[in-house]
């Protein structure tokens, strides 16, 4: 049960550290591009469901793997 704990606690980091990225890029690139905004934040949370969607698909395959 320790490494489903520890697979789940590494999805979640690197989703975290993944979302940070794209946030960071997005907001580097508005600032670049302030009339491109929308088009940049629509991409910016479609790219950021993705991530969250493979982070919990990880954590469900750690913890089923090890129960």
């Amino acid at each position: 049960m320790i490494l489903a704990g520890i697979g789940a606690g590494l999805a979640a980091i690197g989703a975290g550290v993944g979302i940070g990225k794209i946030g960071g890029s997005a907001m580097d690139a508005i600032a670049r591009q302030p009339e491109a905004a929308a088009k940049i934040q629509t991409a910016m949370i479609i790219a950021a469901a993705l991530i969250e969607g493979v982070a919990l698909f990880a954590v469900v395959v750690a913890l089923i793997t090890n129960g």
